[in-house]
């Protein structure tokens, strides 16, 4: 007998094709030419990825085999030699583009600098052979610890054009996290910085590190660089730690890229907030180029003069593939900001698009919902008018933050690609392509070209239109993560092992839950172990939470289940309220019968509670993990080191 699949619940019939203007001028057009890209991968997607990786990206050595599918592990171009810090740097230094700005950086200060690529070429290679002084060779492990400043996208590139992996550790993160990452990863070398802005505080990372490296406990570690962001006190080993600045004195900028194979290792990157022992996810070189190019290209639909800005972190995957590989691989001009929206400064964001003329915005929906919180008078303050395209990242969208996004930020004017993907996917895998494709409040739309994916139970049969199920991918894909760092085993069970089609054909499954509508398009309901099980209905979260937020009092919700005798589990949710509201007895069962209307009573919550803020990661994300344990009354259990304020926490438990 199949497994039940997760219920569908929300309803969005709203639609906002593209204007004729935009399609006129974007790389893909119309719905018909996307229909074809997609037809023509589908049909044969080795030939599409390697006519792709011919005209798009400069080989040393063309590949002997364009795919080797051993399931579940894959080889792309295999033969092949490439660097991709030659791609994003070397091969625009002989044409016009040399002299055009490829990063632009915003300090939290205030304080900002421009590199161009003949300038950001100069750095990487100078400091790739600072790199090599201190006996860094390919194949060796970097472990980088930054905040969000040049020299972090400096150090990727350095590595990656030495070959030499990286492995970026969010600048969030607790030196216990750091240390268990650099075992892992057996660093030789850690590159970080006396401390970073935000919001108006210093985080100090070289103490972290200290922290760390203490008694001995990263044996692997010999070097460690820092650079001198905030000037404040720095304790320095002797021996072991040296200035940026000063090994950069005099050092030679002629540093050639190394010709790496197709399949070298470009960097390992943990996922966040798993307990237990960290899950390096490996991503190789010429796949991933090919890849985070392809995509941030049609995705973002990049032109020459556009000014591209993505939020995220260097230390998540969005900051490798959407600020720093894909659009420099493009040849754009990619945005860096240190800081964030502050008590001080809540229009921090509107800033940084009026000053620098920002035509593309990528961020997540949770900042998109402190946005909201905020008022709409910080982004009216200020003049938005160069933006061109919107995007959203890390959790699917609820629809009335989408409309908020679309009205307020893009003036109705900004198509906004709802973009779905993950760390281990390495590039954005549903989207809208956005002068191609209509879009839907909340949906992610259709797959990316040369993506086969699904949604099906749990023996990898396709569920009905608007049936819940699991998002799965059919056949493999240029950016797909290798393996799990050292532990080729985790790599099977925890992704290709979960769905078991008849014909044995392995599909790979992260952990998504999904449905598609009867247009195609993909509605993602959350992490399927964020589904809650009412009286033998299962629902998603997301779906429960966009009811919550669609009411004028709420800024933000999240929903859990909390163990119920009788029906198995009940819907808990915690709500944040817009400025105006006070939380009230009265407004919870208004809410309680607002999530009825818009969903229906199986939906309605059973305990609302209030709160100021709801725990989230560095990156944004609700730890909805810790949210169980509070409703159950239990110890919040595992590991809480991504948690960006435990302030947070102990006021929830305060309440419980």
């Amino acid at each position: 007998m199949s497994q039940p699949t997760i219920e569908s619940i929300l309803q969005e019939k709203r639609l906002f094709p593209p204007s004729a203007e935009f399609s006129q001028k974007a790389h893909i057009k119309s719905l018909e030419e996307y229909q074809q890209l997609y037809d023509k991968a589908k049909a044969d997607p080795q030939k599409f990825w390697a006519d792709l990786a011919e005209t798009e990206l400069d080989w040393f050595q063309k590949w002997d085999t364009v795919l080797d599918w051993q399931p579940p592990f894959a080889k792309w171009f295999s033969g092949g030699k490439i660097n991709i810090s030659y791609n994003c740097l070397d091969r625009h230094l002989t044409t016009w583009r040399r002299n055009k700005a490829a990063l632009i950086w915003e300090g939290e200060p205030g304080d900002s600098r421009t590199l161009t690529y003949a300038q950001l070429h100069r750095e990487v290679c100078q400091f790739a052979n600072v790199l090599k002084q201190l006996g860094v060779q390919k194949g060796d492990r970097v472990g980088i610890y930054m905040p969000m400043i040049p020299e972090a996208a400096i150090a990727m590139l350095a590595c990656a054009r030495i070959g030499a992996a990286h492995s970026v550790v969010f600048g969030g993160f607790s030196a216990e996290a750091l240390r268990d990452r650099l075992i892992d990863g057996q660093a030789k070398l850690v590159v970080t910085a006396d401390g970073g802005w935000r919001k108006d505080a210093i985080v100090p990372l070289k103490e972290q590190v200290d922290k760390a490296l203490a008694n001995g406990a990263v044996p692997s570690v010999e070097n460690v660089l820092v650079v001198e962001r905030t000037k404040q006190k720095t304790q320095m080993e002797p021996g072991r730690d040296h200035w940026w600045h000063d090994l950069q004195q005099g050092v030679s900028a002629d540093c050639p890229a190394e010709p790496m194979d197709s399949e070298d290792m470009l960097f390992i990157l943990y996922t966040s907030g798993s307990t237990g022992k960290p899950k390096g996810v490996v991503h190789t070189t010429a796949g991933y180029n090919l890849y985070t190019h392809m995509t941030t290209k049609w995705i973002f639909d990049l032109q020459d003069t556009d000014v591209y800005w993505c939020t995220a972190d260097v230390g998540w995957i969005t900051g490798h593939s959407y600020i720093v590989y894909g659009p420099l691989s493009n040849g754009a001009t990619t945005l860096m900001y240190e800081g964030a929206p502050r008590g001080s400064n809540p229009g921090a964001f509107w800033d940084v698009i009026e000053k620098h003329g920002v035509n593309i915005f990528y961020t997540a929906p949770t900042a998109i919902r402190a946005f909201i919180k905020m008022g709409e008078h910080h982004p009216k303050a200020r003049n938005l008018s160069s933006l061109r395209l919107l995007g959203t990242v890390g959790e699917p969208i609820n629809p009335e933050a989408w409309m908020w996004y679309y009205r307020v930020i893009g003036g109705e004017r900004c198509p906004i690609v709802d973009t779905w993907w993950q760390t281990e996917t390495g590039g954005i895998m549903v989207t809208p392509l956005p002068g191609a494709i209509p879009t839907k409040p909340g949906s992610a739309t259709l797959p990316f070209p040369g993506i086969l994916a699904d949604v099906v139970d749990l023996e990898g049969n396709s569920v009905g239109d608007n049936q819940g199920g699991y998002l799965v991918v059919k056949h493999p894909w240029p950016g797909m993560m290798r393996t799990v760092y050292g532990d080729p085993d985790r790599f099977r069970r925890t992704y290709w092992e979960h769905i078991t089609p008849k014909d044995g054909e392995y599909v790979y499954f992260a952990g998504d839950g999904a449905r598609k509508d009867e247009d195609g398009y993909y509605w993602v309901m959350g992490r399927v172990d964020d589904v809650i099980s009412v009286a033998g209905h299962r629902l998603g979260t997301m779906e429960i939470e966009s009811a919550l937020v669609s009411h004028p009092a709420v800024a933000e919700a999240a929903v859990v289940g909390k163990p119920d005798e009788l029906k198995g589990e009940e819907v808990f949710a915690f709500v944040t309220l817009e400025g105006d509201h006070t939380p009230s007895e009265e407004l919870a069962k208004e809410l309680k019968k607002h999530v009825v209307n818009e969903i229906g009573a199986i939906a309605r919550p059973g305990e609302i509670r209030f709160t100021d803020a709801l725990p989230k990661t560095r990156s944004g994300k609700i730890m909805r993990r810790l949210l169980r344990n509070l409703a159950a009354g239990q110890e919040v259990a595992g590991d809480t080191s991504t948690l960006e304020d435990r302030g947070v926490l102990d006021k929830l438990r305060g309440g419980a």
